[in-house]
């Protein structure tokens, strides 16, 4: 298995806070009200079978994460979105807005698949990492994370699991929220939002900007986020509608503790874009159809006093044609099926120089049957094609059995997966490394089963889950022959429990927690992979406290993994750590809220990744208006 160093990929020139300002004046004829949403045991999912139902009925391991929940806590990245999510550990080679990998159940950091607005973010040439670290999540936004292979419904970096970001319809008669921002670290930030539902069509847009220095010399971030969509409900039998999201942010690179660039820095811009039918083709047959293209610039830049900056630029851009039916056969059993075209190209200026093209089209089938009241089996199989490798097949089944008056969900679910090689694996072309074209994809197998408790009230789910996942054909740089080349040679093995409680203490408190206990293994070597912690643990405690008050807490425990030194490049073992925040919030009128919050709140020094000091305390104030 490659060591996994998350090299740190690329980052964009931000408008930063001005944008936000001309949105404010753009958005003045739209509005948006922040809404709360309530505490809901069984939301709605789609991640799972690619159609809207209950969590309750599905198999697969799921959790949500509402936008509403993270601006109650005060959350600003992407990446803070699923540090309470169990089997999801994250880990920054840097401040706010650095590369951040995500690791779920611990795969690899490249064979998670993450979704936006229905179409994917990354692939084995477009790199999530800067997007994870500093994407916005707005307050109508809600994140969906399947965990297991789920290649049968996604394709490829689908190995250890699916993270789907969406933004939700507008709804209401319109308004709007503008939100600002100051605190510690020279930190000013921004937000504009605006929402309504205006007879058979809606909108809902939300833009962004944060300027923060950070905590090292040369480790300022300037970021602006854009999200949009729109919907236009044309008949009973058609709805179309479209999405926008962008980053463009440009971030000054120190580099680890050691080196403390002065000069370096990185910028990325990262556009996703959507236009989307539901139509009706029959009483019992629905249809979605979805064209999406993405377009991703990222430079690094080492300035080089005396002679020319060294400047390596990677460019992604990618077309999708995806289209689904759902067919009600029965009354107790759907089926889903359909078809992808994606045509995607990268050019990267850098190391391997490459300037490649790549097509690939794949077809899905999964059938759900109920064969007897609250019993939900699932069963499908996908086939991907490429015109690089070529393909692959996959499968996965489920099971969802909901007994005890439904207080009790078992389930289980067994998949496999895949993970396409990249370019530079395939085509590189270096003095001293070269691609292979023989390259096969990388494989998983896994399972997981567990419970799922829902006690009387519908205050409190209590959840438990075991799971295990292999991986076979890992890819690795082989430098013991000359030039160096990929191979696919290594096996691993992931495995672990997921313990999860989210429950209404009493009439006005809520408090979540999640436990992961994991192993995880290089089988070839007989070595731990590099930054799984074996234990970890987040939780968070909120309350309202009457008179427009409420104040929560919030907390991470992160366990002793295996990291490299970021000056000797040995194998250590980095020690735990515990971070705690706390938050507040007074609604002084129906327009005006006033927060506060404290990140890091008992000063620790940690480094999540070996070398990469977090910051240190910090103090931040905001004031929201409504209109």
């Amino acid at each position: 298995m490659k060591p996994d160093l998350m090299q740190t990929p690329s980052s964009s020139r931000a408008a930063g806070p001005r944008l936000v300002l001309a949105a404010a004046a753009l958005c003045g004829a739209l509005t948006l009200r922040a809404q709360t949403v309530p505490f809901q045991l069984a939301p709605v999912v789609v991640s799972a079978t690619r159609v809207a139902e209950p969590s309750s009925n599905v198999g697969t391991a799921i959790d949500v994460v509402s936008g509403a929940d993270v601006e109650r806590q005060q959350l600003t990245t992407f990446a803070a979105a699923l540090s309470g999510v169990a089997g999801a550990p994250a880990f920054a080679t840097g401040q706010t807005g650095a590369a951040t990998s995500l690791f779920l159940r611990g795969a690899n950091s490249n064979q998670t698949l993450f979704l936006v607005d229905g179409i994917r973010l990354n692939d084995a040439n477009t790199d999530y990492a800067n997007f994870l670290g500093g994407a916005r999540i707005f307050p109508t936004d809600s994140i969906e994370v399947a965990r297991g292979p789920q290649s049968t419904l996604y394709g490829s970096e689908a190995v250890g699991g699916v993270v789907s970001l969406r933004m939700a319809p507008g709804t209401g008669q319109p308004a709007e929220t503008v939100t600002a921002e100051a605190g510690s670290f020279g930190t000013v930030d921004g937000v504009v939002t605006a929402q309504a539902a205006l007879g058979p069509w809606a909108y809902n847009v939300a833009v962004s900007g944060e300027q923060t220095q950070n905590d090292r010399v040369n480790n300022a971030l300037d970021s602006t986020n854009v999200a949009l969509r729109l919907d236009d409900q044309i008949s009973t039998d058609l709805h179309i509608g479209a999405t926008l999201r962008g980053l463009v942010q440009r971030y000054g690179d120190p580099g680890d503790a050691f080196t403390n660039n002065l000069l370096d820095y990185e910028r990325e811009e990262n556009w996703l874009a959507t236009v989307f039918a539901d139509f009706r083709l029959t009483e019992n047959i629905l249809s979605h159809l979805t064209f999406g293209g993405q377009e991703r610039r990222f430079v690094a830049v080492v300035p080089a006093p005396g002679r020319p900056a060294q400047v390596s630029v990677t460019k992604n851009l990618r077309g999708v044609l995806d289209w689904q039916f759902t067919a009600r056969l029965t009354e107790n059993n759907l089926f889903t099926g359909g078809v992808t075209a994606e045509s995607g190209s990268t050019i990267a200026t850098g190391f391997g120089n490459i300037n490649k093209h790549q097509t690939l089209f794949s077809y899905f089938g999964e059938d759900e049957w109920t064969p007897i009241a609250n019993l939900h089996l699932t069963g499908g199989l996908r086939h991907d094609d490429y015109n690089t490798f070529g393909g692959a097949t996959t499968g996965r089944a489920t099971l969802a059995w909901l007994i005890a008056n439904g207080m009790v969900k078992v389930r289980g679910s067994y998949g496999s997966g895949f993970d396409a090689p990249s370019f530079l694996d395939l085509y590189a072309k270096s003095a001293f490394f070269v691609g292979n074209p023989t390259l096969r994809p990388e494989t998983s197998h896994g399972w997981d089963g567990g419970l799922d408790i829902y006690l009387p009230g519908d205050k409190t789910t209590l959840s438990a889950t075991g799971f295990q996942t292999d991986y076979g054909n890992l890819i690795i740089d082989n430098f013991n022959v000359f030039p160096g080349t990929a191979q696919n040679v290594e096996r691993a093995r992931t495995r672990g429990v997921e313990l999860s409680a989210n429950t209404i203490l009493f009439n006005h408190a809520r408090a979540k927690v999640a436990y992961t206990y994991l192993e995880a293994r290089n089988l070839s070597e007989n070595t731990a992979l590099l930054r799984r912690p074996r234990n970890s643990l987040a939780a968070d405690l909120w309350s309202d406290l009457g008179g427009g008050f409420t104040a929560g807490v919030g907390g991470s425990y992160v366990g002793r993994r295996p990291d490299v030194d970021a000056r000797t490049f040995a194998t250590v073992i980095d020690p735990g750590y515990t971070v705690v925040r706390a938050y507040a919030a007074w609604q002084a009128s129906q327009r005006l809220t006033l927060k506060a919050r404290i990140e890091n709140a008992l000063g620790r020094q940690y480094e999540p990744v070996n070398g990469y000091p977090q910051p240190g305390t910090g103090i931040y104030g905001s004031v929201e208006l409504k209109f």
